[in-house]
């Protein structure tokens, strides 16, 4: 899988292409995806994307929906590719993680409004709250989404001092869900690709 910064249908592997793709290197994939993959408390899980995890996304709709037309490629690269991060933010796919559907159901009235106290604190830096749901709106009046899309929008010079080692701690600060943890040196350097300084 080429990464070129940009996702467009000629970056694209073909539906053969990929299946022989994906037999040798999903696995790798699958690596990149759970190092990227930050839990907060027991129920929260953030899925920071990148450019290899939205391409493969991407690739894996195409398989499974069997779309090889110009005009189904375009839709998906639509749908997914503003998740891919811009060198100044992360962007990542919020999970709200309840496996009881009754105590699933119950909190997710109680959390109303979780996605938007989501927060990342570079060292020595401000926190910064997450932008979310810029798709469209995941939350009525009687309960929030099990999935929301976040975006962290990092200042130069946080960026800057993420790149040179900084810790970075992922929290939230709803009253129903006080939860902070500090992000391994392992996934924060992968993080840390996606942003220019």
């Amino acid at each position: 899988m080429q990464l070129t910064g940009t996702i467009t249908p000629e970056s694209l592997m073909t539906l053969e292409a990929y299946t022989k793709y994906r037999k040798t290197h999903k696995q790798e994939v699958m690596a990149h995806r759970k190092l990227r993959s930050v839990r907060l408390g027991e129920n929260i899980n953030l899925q920071f994307e990148s450019e290899t995890t939205i391409r493969y996304q991407i690739q894996e709709m195409l398989r499974i929906e069997k779309i090889f037309e110009e005009e189904g490629i375009l839709q998906e690269i639509e749908a997914y590719a503003p998740l891919m991060p811009d060198g100044s933010n992360w962007k990542a796919t919020m999970l709200l993680e309840y496996p009881d559907v009754n105590e699933r159901k119950r909190e997710l009235g109680r959390l109303i409004g979780v996605e938007d106290r989501m927060f990342v604190e570079v060292e020595g830096q401000n926190r910064v709250y997450a932008i979310a749901d810029e798709d469209l709106d995941r939350e009525n009046d009687e309960k929030t989404s099990a999935v929301h899309f976040v975006r962290f929008e990092l200042t130069p010079a946080m960026c800057a001092a993420v790149k040179a080692g900084a810790g970075v701690k992922l929290g939230c600060d709803h009253t129903n869900y006080p939860a902070h943890t500090q992000i391994t040196a392992e996934s924060l350097a992968s993080l840390a690709g996606d942003l220019r300084s």
